[in-house]
């Protein structure tokens, strides 16, 4: 229980015990004015009469106001939940968006390893032709230089 509860609890039985104890002197009659009206009545019972229904106008409104409280609350729970959820589909929603992004610059990637890797074998294919090319030509020199020189011996022998 809480402090206030307590205290209030405390107050009430306080208050029980001192009209037991002085019941007979609550119990005197007395004469009372409404203001337009005067009648007699015992004033220490009115005045518990009164101080009774303004503990229950005070727990009324107490729970009036709890209840406010616990309603409001509830709402407030369900407004927090609903955006808890708009934010996790946001969230994931902003995952899917990161993951096709990420998939997209994968793609872009590996086209271009695709393309760098054509250009690269064509490149290679090119430079290939090329060697052998050069190496049939300087084979080709190289044999007109040996039938040269062979010609040449030949030539030598002959006038020799």
């Amino acid at each position: 229980m809480r402090l206030r509860t307590i205290l209030l609890i405390a107050f009430i039985l306080l208050i029980a015990a001192f009209v037991t104890l002085n019941w007979s002197e609550f119990m005197q009659p007395t004469e009372l004015s409404l203001g337009f009206a005067i009648f007699q009545a015992p004033l220490g019972l009115v005045m518990v009469g009164l101080l009774v229904v303004s503990l229950l106008v005070f727990m009324l409104a107490s729970a009036y106001q709890q209840t406010a409280y616990l309603l409001e609350s509830r709402k407030f729970s369900k407004e927090i939940n609903a955006q808890r959820e708009l934010a996790d589909k946001a969230e994931a929603s902003r995952f899917t968006e990161l993951r096709q992004a990420l998939e997209q610059m994968n793609q872009n990637a590996l086209q271009r390893e695709a393309a760098h890797e054509a250009s690269l074998r064509q490149e290679l294919q090119r430079q290939t032709e090329l060697i052998l090319s050069r190496i049939d030509s300087s084979g080709n020199t190289l044999a007109a230089y040996i039938g040269e020189v062979d010609d040449r011996m030949q030539g030598r022998g002959n006038v020799a």
